[in-house]
C-alpha cells in the first residue's frame, strides 16, 4: 500500500450535512412581493393519483393551463402555498440551526426575479427576499446551496416561446444567472443551475417550459425535447463560465436523479437493457462533467430522426465550461427487463420493475440502502469528481399526536440505514462532501401536490387543501438528526 494513501475512517471533519427543499414545494406566498406566475402555480391537486399515470400527471396540457389561470384563489392549487416557507422562513431556519445543519440546499424562484421571465430589469422586492433568506442562513453558520431553476419555469415563458424549445430562452436564462451572481456570489459558494437536468424526458413543463400539446407526435416530441436538453445544456455552460470568470470563488454542480437499475436477471438482454437505460439518465451529466456528447449520443439522434440546431460555437462552450462537482437525487431502485410480465411500482417521478428483495414506503417507493453506495461508487468512477448527495428521503403519513409529538422511526430506520452505506462509500474513498435530506420541513409532493405525503423533520399542520395553522412540530427524527450531526454521522 503507498505510505501517502490515508484510509478514510468516517466523515470527513468539514462534511456538510443538512436538508433541501425547492421553492414551488415550499415558499407559497403566490403572487406576493411582485412574484409571476411559474408553471407549478397550475398544477392541481390530485385527489386520486391512482387513476393517473405518470405520465397524465407530468405533461400539463394547455387546457389545464388555462383552467389553473382562470382559478386564481382556488385551494385546490397546493403549489401556491406550499407549506409557506415565504412567511416562516426565519422561524424554519432556526430548527434548522437547532439541528445543526451546516449547509441547506433551497431554490431560487426565477418568477421572483423575473415575474415574466424575459424582462430587461429584475424585481427588487424578489431579490431582497433572498437576500434575507441568505442573510439568515449564514447568522446561524448555514451555507446555502443554490439551485437556480427547480421546477418552476416561468409560466409566460412556455406559453409565449414554448419555454426551452425556443434558443431565446437561454438568453433570459443567462440574464436570471448574472443577476443573481452579481447579487448573492459573494455570500453563496455553491450553485446548481437546473435540478434533475434529465427530467426534460420525464416532465417537460416542469423543467423546461414546454406545452404538452407541441408534443404532437414521436417524431416531433423527440425532435423538441431533445433540442431543449441541448439548449438547456448550452445555457448551464455559459453561466457556468461567468461565475469562473467573475467569481472564481464559487462552484458550479450539476444536477441529476441517479436512477439506479439491476437487471431482473442474467439474461444477457436484461444487462444491456439496464446499461442503455443508465447511459439515457447520465449523457446530460456526461456533458456538464466531460464537456462533450458521448460517442453513442449522435447514433440516437439519428435513429430518432432528430437534427440538432446547434451552432459550432455551442460544442465550444460546453467544452470549455465543465463543472466542478457532481450532486444526484436518490430515493430508490429498479429492476429492468426485457420481459413484459414484471410487476411495476413507483418511483421518483416515475415508474420502474418491482424488486422482490425489497421492502416498500407508503407510495411503494422501494427502499435500497445499499443501492447508495452502489450509485456513489458509480458516479465516481464514471465523473472523478466531487460528489454531493442532494436529495434523499422518505414519504410518509406521519400522525401528530395530540401532544405534539411525531413518532416517525421508519423515517429514522430509512435515514439510519442510507447513512450507514453513505459512510461506508466514503470509506470506499469516494469524495463525498455533503448530504442534504430531502424536505427537511414537511412540503407539497411534486408530482400529485399532496401535502400528506411527509418528508421533514418539522411537521407542518397543513393539509392538502390548505386547512391548518401551519405551525410547525419537531418529529423524533428531528432529535435523531441533531445527534447525528453532532457526532458526524457515528451515532447511526
Amino acid at each position: 500500500m503507498n505510505p501517502n494513501m490515508k484510509v478514510q475512517h468516517g466523515f470527513p471533519e468539514d462534511f456538510l450535512w443538512g436538508g433541501a427543499i425547492a421553492a414551488h414545494q415550499a415558499e407559497g406566498g403566490f403572487l406576493e412581493g411582485g412574484k409571476g406566475w411559474s408553471v407549478a402555480d397550475v398544477e392541481k391537486y390530485v385527489t386520486d393519483p391512482t387513476r393517473f399515470s405518470y405520465k397524465e400527471l407530468n405533461f400539463l396540457p394547455l387546457e389545464r393551463i388555462k383552467e389553473g389561470m382562470n382559478e386564481v384563489d382556488s385551494n385546490l392549487y397546493p403549489k401556491r402555498r406550499g407549506c409557506d416557507f415565504y412567511h416562516h422562513y426565519k422561524e424554519d431556519i432556526k430548527e434548522f440551526a437547532q439541528m445543526g445543519f451546516k449547509v441547506f440546499r433551497f431554490s431560487i424562484a426565477w418568477t421572483r426575479i423575473f415575474p415574466l421571465g424575459d424582462e430587461e430589469q429584475p424585481n427588487e422586492e424578489g431579490l431582497k427576499f433572498y437576500d434575507d433568506v441568505i442573510n439568515e442562513l449564514l447568522s446561524y453558520g448555514i451555507q446555502p446551496l443554490v439551485t437556480i431553476n427547480h421546477y418552476d419555469f416561468p409560466l409566460h415563458l412556455a406559453l409565449k416561446y414554448n419555454g426551452f424549445a425556443d434558443r431565446r430562452c437561454i438568453d433570459f436564462f443567462v440574464r436570471y444567472c448574472q443577476v443573481l451572481f452579481d447579487r448573492y456570489a459573494d455570500r453563496v459558494k455553491y450553485w446548481l443551475p437546473f435540478n434533475e437536468v434529465e427530467s426534460v424526458f420525464r416532465h417537460p413543463l416542469k423543467s423546461a417550459g414546454i406545452i404538452q400539446d407541441t408534443l404532437t407526435d414521436e417524431a416531433t416530441t423527440n425532435q423538441i425535447l431533445y433540442q431543449v436538453m441541448h439548449n438547456q445544456l448550452v445555457a448551464a455552460a455559459k453561466v457556468t463560465g461567468i461565475l469562473h470568470e467573475k467569481y472564481p470563488q464559487c462552484q458550479m454542480g450539476c444536477m441529476g436523479a441517479k436512477h439506479t437499475n439491476y437487471a431482473y436477471t442474467c439474461d444477457p438482454n436484461d444487462v444491456l437493457e439496464v446499461q442503455l437505460m443508465g447511459r439515457e439518465f447520465l449523457f446530460p451529466l456526461d456533458v456538464q462533467v466531460f464537456g462533450k456528447y458521448p460517442v453513442w449520443y449522435w447514433r440516437k439522434l439519428e435513429e430518432l430522426g432528430v437534427t440538432l440546431d446547434a451552432p459550432e460555437e455551442d460544442f465550444r462552450i460546453l467544452a470549455e465550461n465543465t463543472v466542478d462537482f457532481v450532486s444526484f437525487s436518490y430515493y430508490n431502485s429498479f429492476v429492468t427487463s426485457t420481459r413484459k410480465d414484471v410487476e411495476l411500482t413507483a418511483g421518483n417521478l416515475h415508474v420502474g420493475g418491482k424488486n422482490p428483495y425489497l421492502p416498500s414506503g407508503d407510495w411503494g417507493w422501494q427502499i435500497d440502502p445499499v443501492g447508495l453506495r452502489i450509485s456513489l461508487n458509480e458516479l465516481y468512477d464514471r465523473y472523478r469528481k466531487p460528489l454531493f448527495i442532494a436529495e434523499n428521503g422518505m414519504g410518509a403519513m406521519d400522525k401528530l399526536e395530540e401532544s405534539g409529538s411525531v413518532h416517525d422511526p421508519y423515517r429514522i430506520d430509512y435515514l439510519r440505514l442510507h447513512i450507514a452505506q453513505l459512510k461506508k462509500a466514503v470509506e470506499d474513498g469516494i469524495p463525498v462532501f455533503g448530504y442534504t435530506m430531502w424536505g427537511c420541513v414537511d412540503l407539497v409532493s411534486s408530482a400529485t401536490c399532496e401535502m400528506r405525503k411527509r418528508y421533514g423533520f418539522l411537521y407542518v399542520d397543513g393539509d392538502d387543501l390548505g386547512n391548518g395553522t401551519y405551525r410547525r412540530y419537531r418529529k423524533d427524527s428531528f432529535y435523531w438528526y441533531k445527534e447525528l450531526i453532532a457526532t458526524n454521522g457515528e451515532n447511526l
